[in-house]
């Protein structure tokens, strides 16, 4: 039974792979991108499924292969990376504080927004629920591929990991979204830059992200179970478990798409979206400070391949001049 997609480049060229359970991989034939496959599925009204099970050939082995990231497309511009914060539950003695504190008349942004989420993200049939904290991380050439380095820009407060899972779409000729799976990733920010002032939020989300080679086809588990960790000089420098899936969210993920695909500049036509659904687990709140040459590493129960890049520092670039004409 397929389970996952995976885009690889060898010395033949690009290929897409189809990996089962055990984590065997079958070449897909005459396919040499998932987007591509995507397309074909929507124009012949197949599922990415059914698609892959009709073009699956021979087994092949991904030693000596470049794993690539589950989606890209030709011209950059056209793939949007987008996410959501306060979206996840975190521990119930974080969740009571935040309770504790609004009862008693003191509550941030940021527990507000949480709390909105938890009391209605998750609205019924043909409901709305309340809007997620939202923003835009750059385009198709900020995405980092599998293994490759994660680069923070020279001013960067930090270069900091954020273990989250990346819903994948693709808008049909007629603007229509699709979902073609997900995806685990390493979202990747600047905590010290956002924790200065909120409003910042926005400059500390404009870096690189990462995405593991897996795209999971079907629906995501309730229950994602992973592990975050970063290690320094071959050793483990820190580690955390981490959830994800709905029954460790505040919205569901059918509002976070709602709230975002609901904008008519996100449904044009052949656009990719990656979108991230947030985290509750950052090293940061455990004071730790990333430095270059630190790898960061992200595994999760329901994908069969790890999301790994070490961490560098861009050049500095000096003072960004504007020439007028």
């Amino acid at each position: 039974m397929i389970r996952s997609l995976i885009q690889y480049a060898d010395d033949a060229g690009r290929g897409v792979a189809a990996l089962d359970a055990q984590g065997d991989a079958h070449q897909l034939v005459g396919v040499s991108s998932i987007r591509d496959l995507a397309l074909d599925a929507i124009e012949r009204r197949k599922t990415l499924l059914e698609r892959a099970n009709a073009l699956r050939g021979s087994r092949i082995s991904l030693q000596g292969v470049r794993l690539l990231a589950p989606i890209d497309h030709p011209d950059p511009a056209h793939l949007l990376i987008s996410g959501t914060g306060l979206t996840h539950l975190g521990s119930a003695e974080g969740r009571d504080k935040m309770h504790k504190a609004a009862a008693a008349g003191y509550a941030t942004d940021s527990m507000r927004m949480f709390l909105m989420g938890e009391e209605g993200g998750k609205p019924g049939d043909g409901q709305e629920g309340v809007q997620p904290e939202w923003f835009y991380k750059g385009d198709g050439s900020i995405l980092v591929s599998p293994d490759a380095p994660l680069a923070m820009p020279h001013f960067a407060g930090d270069g900091g990991e954020e273990p989250e899972i990346a819903g994948i779409y693709l808008n049909g000729p007629d603007g229509t979204p699709f979902r073609l799976g997900f995806s685990l990733g390493n979202e990747f920010s600047d905590h010290v830059t956002e924790r200065v002032n909120y409003l910042w939020l926005a400059h500390s989300k404009l870096r690189q992200a990462a995405l593991g080679p897996e795209l999971l086809l079907g629906d995501l588990p309730a229950d994602v179970r992973g592990v975050s960790r970063i290690l320094r000089d071959g050793e483990t420098l820190w580690e955390r478990p981490f959830l994800s899936g709905e029954a460790n969210m505040s919205h569901s993920i059918h509002n976070l798409e709602h709230h975002h695909f609901k904008y008519a500049q996100f449904r044009r036509p052949g656009d990719v979206h990656v979108h991230f659904f947030g985290t509750a687990t950052l090293s940061f709140t455990d004071k730790v400070q990333t430095k270059v040459g630190d790898l960061f590493e992200v595994a999760a129960d329901c994908f069969s391949l790890p999301v790994r890049n070490p961490l560098v520092r861009a050049a500095d670039q000096g003072i960004a001049r504007v020439k007028p004409l």
